[in-house]
């Protein structure tokens, strides 16, 4: 089992990330210093005890490294695969009364790890079952590999290196043409974990799964393949799930797995099935291609028989137009189903799609629907000709001999994704509801082309509260939310433009200055815009520019006739003008450090997140702490404020 030791280390690294990335990403505090100082000591002393560090632990910094290439290496002794079946009662004879480990096979890249004198020494890819790609550099940033272990021997493993669905779902959200290079977990995997700079692969959350212990010199076994899972779990590493059966107790396991795979977060095509006597396993040897001690079981597909009533064409960030058929809807694997992807024209020509075509449907891995089969194939679709979300000409591009739809217009609404979703951001317009996701799916449909669109998008009821995710709840709940947001500063709408170089600091500067006048801001020059306190020239530039451009107007235009502008409340004189702050730690005096920054503001000051030589205040309530903006501000000789003095200070 799993030490208890090993456990608490694992929730010790998880809290500590969380509070790191709420202090650090988010501007929130979870909790205090003190109490993470606590807990960071205990981890130390576990890691200390246990001989055992977690890749992801704080107390250790891995150093980013670029490569040029990734070296090949023969593999010392071939990766074979697995031979398979969809057939439960097969699989059952390959058990018979032989104890058996059952466990997910899981969806990503298989990874040999080497650990050598309690360190990770080398990580190879299966490549081709002979010779892998040497990935030790990127192994040491996976998010769960442990880089020191008790064990001093030498140490050899396989596992497998996945991205989870959550994961890959956020990734996909951040990295450009997404679409055209990844299109499941998997291969967003392997892409990351074989990248020549590991600070890539770090940022993607590749976690690994021990399957196999290849050798361990000088360790006892008993014979067990169990019992070897349960060390490695000794030693650190997450061990693939699983579950010991029988040829008599396989139906119990078959329904926990069946059941699970619907709602697990990580990738899996299907189950593994090894004895767990050593020794038997071993004695079997191996055919030509497949070892003996092992078998895969694959999902028997669920398949329905349906009618397609529309093909949607999606537009996506980067330009592509993704196929989506829309289909009578069917239950899959426990779960009602009316839309998949036909991901590209190649495929949609290949399958003869033509509306109301007889086709059979399923769900991959038993999670993503997929066409598998066209029974008609009349043909009888048009590709459209122009872009759904902008109403621009659009042309089909093939790369790799795919075929794909592109939108060529470089002002396309679905390109400009980010910049909506930073108009409903927290700190712009506040739309609660309205996240990237939903507002793909609103431009896909071309229910959105500018920001005043969004205000209008009750008109739209009927067809949204029948789109997946959505019902009348939602709706009302979007409905309400855009109704609040209707009444805000003209400081933040300005800020929600996205205009560049313009953060919401400098739009509230630059509304005081014109006393919140919408019409004075359109039509002033750069030099004057360029004279005001902490504004130059280069976002002087930025505004002008985007106010001389007649479209981005009348968009503007658009959008006012549905709010109401109220003016920010001035607080009193800019006693803070030219001055640079950065707030640590816990506040007491306001509700959190987003207010203090905003109070700080309306003061004409501006809030930093880190200490530099142009810091003016630190503002920490534990003022004698040995946090590293303590030491560093002391080190600059820069005062640290707690927030009675900060208070006092303000006041005079």
């Amino acid at each position: 089992m799993e030490t208890a030791a090993i456990m608490r280390m694992k929730e010790l690294v998880q809290k500590l990330d969380r509070a790191a990335k709420a202090y650090y990403q988010q501007d929130t505090e979870i909790i205090s210093n003190r109490e993470y100082d606590q807990m960071y000591d205990e981890l130390q002393a576990l890691e200390k005890e246990t001989g055992t560090v977690l890749a992801n632990s704080p107390t250790i910094s891995v150093g980013y490294e670029a490569v040029d290439q990734l070296p090949k290496e023969e593999h010392e002794s071939p990766m074979l695969s697995l031979d398979k079946t969809k057939d439960r009662e097969v699989l059952r004879e390959f058990i018979g009364e032989h104890k058996t480990l059952l466990s997910w096979k899981l969806d990503g890249l298989t990874i040999v790890l080497t650990y050598e004198n309690g360190g990770l020494a080398k990580a190879v890819t299966r490549g081709n079952g002979v010779t892998g790609e040497v990935v030790t550099n990127n192994a040491r940033v996976f998010k769960n590999v442990p880089l020191k272990i008790p064990y001093q021997g030498r140490l050899v493993l396989r596992g497998e290196a996945i991205i989870t669905y959550s994961d890959f779902e956020r990734i996909n959200e951040s990295i450009e043409d997404v679409d055209a290079k990844y299109k499941n977990p998997r291969n967003l995997c392997s892409g990351s974990v074989r990248q020549l700079n590991n600070e890539i692969t770090a940022r993607r959350n590749v976690r690994f799964y021990a399957f196999t212990l290849v050798s361990a010199d000088g360790v006892d076994f008993h014979n067990s393949r169990a019992r070897q899972f349960e060390w490695l779990k000794e030693q650190g590493f997450d061990v693939v799930e699983y579950r010991t059966v029988t040829a008599s107790t396989l139906d119990e396991a078959m329904e926990y797995f069946s059941t699970a795979i619907t709602e697990n977060d990580f990738p899996s095509d299907g189950l593994v099935a090894l004895y767990d006597d050593i020794a038997y396993g071993d004695s079997l040897g191996r055919t030509a291609k497949f070892p003996r001690n092992a078998f895969a079981f694959k999902w028997a597909d669920e398949i329905r028989e349906t009618h397609l009533l529309e093909i949607e064409w999606s537009p996506s960030r980067t330009g592509l137009i993704n196929p989506v058929a829309v289909f009578e809807p069917v239950e899959l694997e426990g779960t009602t189903v009316s839309r998949a992807s036909v991901h590209n024209v190649s495929i949609l020509k290949e399958l003869q799609l033509g509306i109301g075509d007889t086709i059979t449907v399923y769900k991959a891995n038993m999670i993503i629907p997929q066409i598998a089969e066209n029974l008609t194939r009349s043909s009888k679709l048009e590709i459209p000709d122009t872009c759904p979300a902008c109403g621009h000409g659009i042309q089909i591009q093939k790369v790799n001999d795919v075929e794909a739809l592109y939108c060529t217009n470089p002002d396309c609404a679905a390109k400009k994704i980010k910049s909506f979703a930073l108009f409903a951001s927290r700190d712009a317009m506040n739309i609660d509801g309205l996240s990237e996701a939903t507002l793909e799916k609103f431009i896909a449909r071309g229910f959105i082309h500018d920001f005043g669109d969004i205000f209008e998008i009750g008109k739209h009821r009927d067809e949204i509260v029948e789109m997946d995710g959505f019902g009348e709840k939602s709706f009302e709940n979007l409905m309400t939310s855009l109704d609040k947001a209707k009444e805000t500063t003209l400081a933040k709408v300005i800020y929600s433009l996205g205009i560049a170089n313009i953060g919401l600091a400098n739009a509230k500067v630059i509304c005081r200055h014109f006393d919140d006048d919408l019409e004075k801001i359109r039509h002033a020059d750069k030099e004057e815009i360029s004279s005001i306190d902490t504004i130059g020239p280069v976002i002087a530039g930025s505004l002008t520019d985007y106010f001389s451009n007649e479209d981005n107007n009348r968009k503007l235009d658009h959008l006012m006739s549905h709010l109401t502008v109220k003016k920010e409340e001035k607080t009193g004189e800019q006693i803070f003008r030219n001055m640079n702050f950065v707030i640590t730690g816990s506040v007491e005096h306001f509700a959190n450090r987003a207010q203090a920054k905003e109070f700080i503001e309306s003061l004409g000051g501006k809030v930093t997140g880190s200490v530099t030589s142009k810091t003016n205040y630190l503002i920490n309530n534990d003022t004698t702490s040995n946090s590293s903006k303590n030491k560093k501000a002391k080190e600059l000789g820069i005062p640290i404020l707690s927030e009675e003095d900060f208070l006092k200070m303000a006041q005079q």
